[in-house]
């Protein structure tokens, strides 16, 4: 068995299974918030508290994967460590706590791994995709034509950043705003702003959202995935979430414990992109960067192996 393990800004995957003619048969699968972008700096990096909880769950998946006897794993960092001073010191800390070496991926290879796994999962006829993975720290985006990847860009726009670091709802607003101009003038410049698109929508903002739309008590990715949440649903659901406190929208069924206060800012980069588009539905899947990297890391060449 091969794992993979996703060292997202906001949430930690870990995926253990098998590869099978190019398809994943899972083993396991485990999701932990941690927050790592959590109270991050601009002049030292990531916060004393949000490095100890994720060292502490990395300890964890590194036990489950002794258990198994699985000494093959491709660990990938995202955002947080792309923009954190003290990288390399985290970095040295995981290494020695657990034995896993992380690599930093950049944010066009983070895209271009995300589309491997939505594709993997995504049911649709359409040759005119385009794929957004709002995380905590970036959004990364792919636009597919006639079948064909023709963008793929990564954009510092996240919820934990939106969440943290932007004092009002006008000033998170002016900075996905400005996201949204600089991708437009994108489109644009490559000439694909006049496709007509199928926006579809990974990671945890998304899959939240279709796991409350279907009011689950127990998180599904095969009822998640190829979900359909119209323009009209997501805006009346913002409505609802921003009457509600913190812990109210916590209790409700489908939220994921933890992103009660990162859920508005993640539904305000999901209706900008589908105005832009001018689109009227979001088409959600579960599978994303983490099952990319683990079909990546189906080539061994690709895997990296940690020391028990």
């Amino acid at each position: 068995m091969l794992a993979a393990i996703d060292v997202g800004s906001n949430t930690i995957r870990m995926l253990i299974g098998e590869c099978c003619d190019g398809a994943i048969v899972p083993h396991s699968y485990h999701r932990n918030i941690a927050r790592l972008a959590g109270n991050f700096s601009l002049e030292t990096g990531l916060s004393d508290v949000a490095r100890d909880r994720v060292i502490s769950i990395l300890e964890s998946y590194q036990k489950t994967l002794i258990s198994l006897n699985i000494t093959a794993v491709h660990i990938v960092g995202t955002a947080a460590l792309r923009r954190a001073k003290n990288q390399q010191y985290f970095l040295s800390q995981v290494l020695a706590a657990t034995g896993f070496e992380i690599e930093v991926i950049a944010g066009r290879q983070e895209a271009l791994l995300t589309t491997v796994g939505v594709l993997s999962v995504c049911n649709s006829s359409d040759k005119n995709l385009m794929i957004i993975d709002i995380g905590g720290g970036s959004t990364e985006i792919t636009a597919i034509v006639a079948g064909k990847i023709q963008l793929h860009e990564s954009y510092p726009l996240g919820v934990v950043g939106l969440c943290e670091e932007c004092s009002s709802v006008t000033d998170r607003q002016q900075q996905i705003d400005l996201i949204i101009k600089q991708f437009a003038e994108k489109l644009r410049r490559l000439d694909l702003a006049a496709h007509n698109y199928l926006l579809v929508g990974t990671a945890g903002t998304v899959t939240t959202l279709a796991a409350i739309h279907l009011q689950l008590e127990k998180y599904n990715p095969e009822l998640i995935n190829n979900r359909e949440l119209s323009v009209a649903w997501l805006e009346s659901v913002k409505q609802k979430l921003e009457s509600m406190s913190v812990l109210q929208r916590e209790s409700l069924p489908g939220m994921e414990q933890g992103r009660g206060n990162l859920i508005i800012p993640g539904l305000e980069i999901i209706l900008a992109f589908l105005k832009l588009l001018q689109l009227s539905h979001l088409k959600v899947v579960d599978a994303g960067l983490l099952e990319g990297v683990f079909l990546n890391g189906c080539n061994c060449e690709d895997s990296v192996s940690y020391a028990n």
